[in-house]
């Protein structure tokens, strides 16, 4: 936890979850826990290794990495 006041410790996070509610959350109804916890890990998924962002220069996370460690 940061001290009162600063919040850029949640950025990050706040930002995941933002988009995690708009891309995931809102766009589906569930029919069980189990069903929201598969469609969960199924997005993280997606979000780690395709999900291309434009910080990235199109790439995804792992594309990213993968490009930094081979030109290193």
């Amino acid at each position: 936890m940061s001290r009162k006041g600063n919040c850029l410790d949640n950025a990050v996070i706040e930002n995941f979850f933002g988009l995690l509610k708009s891309e995931l959350l809102y766009l589906q109804e569930f029919k069980s826990i189990e069903h929201f916890e598969e469609e969960l890990d199924a997005y993280i998924y997606y979000y780690n290794h395709k999900r291309m962002k434009t910080k990235l220069k199109d790439l995804s996370p792992i594309q990213y990495r993968t490009q930094i460690l081979e030109a290193a």
